[in-house]
């Protein structure tokens, strides 16, 4: 198997993917560069550890799938995040679907968090994730997007599809609920 270096950019990775000798190796070094991220981007949508792993495979199955084809019109990263995002909202529609019973999403959410070691419901993370939460998909991912990846609005218009204005009017909304939520409770 063909060595590539760890410090290669991604111009380099996507066109070492196109090369058959270099495809695996290139894969592998896409994965170990991203796969952190993306990891936490989808887990700050759907919560749990089991969840955030089926959706990332899935993701990643899609990059290996579609790389070859990628123009690299946007960054690798906005275009990693962009099927993330989409893998994740896809998978909260088929929750919603699956579920016939009407809960309050805020109340299974709190009961996933619970369950989860990693979380503590004494602390402050433990509420802002709660607020997080019980703001509307959108609005959700534009905040985990701005909040926690400190993304610029213009890679969040490319990843979410959406002009940069609605974006601002989107996190502002988002901060102005979660503030809310946190002085609530």
């Amino acid at each position: 198997m063909a060595e590539l270096s760890d410090k290669m950019d991604d111009h380099m990775l996507v066109a070492s993917f196109r090369n058959e000798k270099l495809k695996e190796a290139s894969f592998t070094q896409l994965v170990r560069k991203y796969q952190e991220r993306l990891y936490w981007h989808i887990r700050r949508m759907v919560v749990t550890h089991d969840d955030t792993n089926d959706i990332l495979q899935n993701v990643f199955i899609k990059v290996w799938k579609n790389l070859g084809d990628f123009r690299e019109e946007s960054n690798l990263y906005t275009w990693l995040y962009r099927i993330g995002t989409n893998e994740a909202l896809s998978w909260m529609e088929q929750q919603k679907r699956r579920s016939s019973v009407s809960i309050d999403d805020t109340e299974v959410f709190t009961g996933k968090l619970t369950s989860e070691k990693d979380f503590d419901s004494n602390k402050i993370e433990w509420r802002l994730q709660q607020a997080i939460q019980s703001l509307p998909e959108k609005q959700k991912v534009v905040f985990n997007l701005r909040y926690y990846d400190e993304m610029p609005y213009e890679d969040m218009a490319n990843v979410l599809g959406t002009s940069v204005g609605a974006l601002k009017a989107s996190y502002h909304h988002a901060v102005k609920k979660v503030e809310a939520f946190l002085k609530e409770n």
